[in-house]
């Protein structure tokens, strides 16, 4: 008969789970306020608008989100350099033949449902990898349109680096509603990425959502026992 050895391999690093926890809450703060900023709530009160200053603190709070997302996201450019090797950028950027071919397999099991076995993939799977680096790229247009319309209101160094956005992309206008448009795409890969973690943790058995607090996942070596 067979029987199933397990053996722990430290895959994820602390800085990529702090790092994916921070992004995590940042993400939620931006998405939550930007959609107040976008949809304002008409909170009625009897003491004047200026003394409750709600909208204010809603724009204070997603601005300091945005810092805290922007910083986190350059320490995660860096530690694709800096990381092991399931943290470096060729898990992410589909550049073999082979990475091709298990995005095509991963889609068989996970949007077909046309494999039964899943991939024995230790690291991100090829989709996931690919599927991450368009999340980076949509990270850098939210930092982009985001510090180029903070850049009119602000004195600050880093958001005057980014005012060539605005008149670039065809005024303030423009860039409110592209930067609006992909705080949907964020919600949309958050349930995407919420339920696949779910559905590969209870297919695969790996500890896929205890990996990212401590790091290890469980990884079967397979037997004969006589």
């Amino acid at each position: 008969m067979s029987k199933a050895q397990i053996r722990r391999v430290y895959v994820w690093e602390l800085p990529v789970r702090v790092y994916h926890w921070v992004n995590a809450l940042c993400i939620l703060v931006l998405v939550v306020t930007g959609y107040l900023i976008g949809r304002p709530v008409a909170i009625q009160t009897a003491r004047e608008a200026s003394f409750s200053y709600w909208f204010g603190t809603v724009r204070f709070i997603h601005f300091i989100a945005a810092f805290a997302f922007f910083f986190n996201f350059v320490f995660r450019v860096y530690w694709g350099f800096a990381g092991n090797r399931y943290a470096r950028w060729h898990q992410f950027i589909p550049t073999k033949k082979s990475q091709w071919k298990e995005i095509v397999d991963v889609l068989k099991v996970d949007i077909l449902q046309a494999r039964a076995e899943p991939l024995e993939s230790i690291g991100h799977n090829a989709l996931a990898g690919f599927t991450y680096f368009l999340s980076f790229l949509a990270f850098v247009f939210q930092c982009l349109t985001g510090f180029g319309m903070y850049a009119a209101m602000s004195h600050a160094a880093l958001p005057k680096l980014f005012k060539w956005i605005v008149p670039l992309m065809g005024g303030d206008f423009a860039v409110r509603q592209w930067h609006h448009a992909m705080m949907w795409f964020f919600i949309l890969f958050s349930m995407v990425h919420v339920y696949l973690v779910f559905y590969h943790d209870y297919v695969e058995g790996r500890g896929v959502i205890s990996s990212m607090a401590g790091g290890w996942k469980f990884i079967e070596k397979r037997g004969e026992v006589r």
